[in-house]
């Protein structure tokens, strides 16, 4: 079993500081686990957070800091927006009424057509 040594060597004019270091590799690890990304770095460790250590110790992954990163953040916020206002707008077609909403067109197209005869509204009375 292969586990990364403590302390970690890392390349401090590229990642300044142990801190940096774990919020690179945390999000290199969701990366991996959740993005369907494949490793950088051939490795023999089967943990997802080990994989991302090791990638980001070796300077395999891009990574931007201080004004870049806050902008970069504020980009994939209004890309996520957009996409979800996206998936809103083709959630709500026509064809996909619910069931309720079908019934009360049913019941307007019915009631228009009863005011438009001129009778009154009577009750329903079964025929005998």
């Amino acid at each position: 079993m292969d586990i990364v040594s403590l302390p970690v060597e890392y390349d401090r004019n590229k990642i300044d500081g142990r801190f940096r270091l774990v919020n690179i590799a945390a999000q290199r690890a969701k990366d991996l686990i959740f993005g369907g990304s494949k490793p950088k770095v051939p490795t023999k460790s089967k943990k997802v957070t080990t994989v991302a250590i090791e990638e980001a110790v070796q300077g395999v992954l891009d990574f931007v800091t201080g004004e870049e990163a806050l902008r970069a953040r504020e980009e994939a916020k209004k890309i996520d927006f957009h996409r979800l206002i996206e998936e809103k707008k083709r959630e709500v077609e026509p064809e996909d009424l619910s069931e309720l909403e079908k019934d009360l067109k049913i019941y307007m197209h019915e009631k228009e057509a009863v005011e438009g005869s001129g009778k009154p509204n009577e009750p329903f009375e079964p025929e005998e």
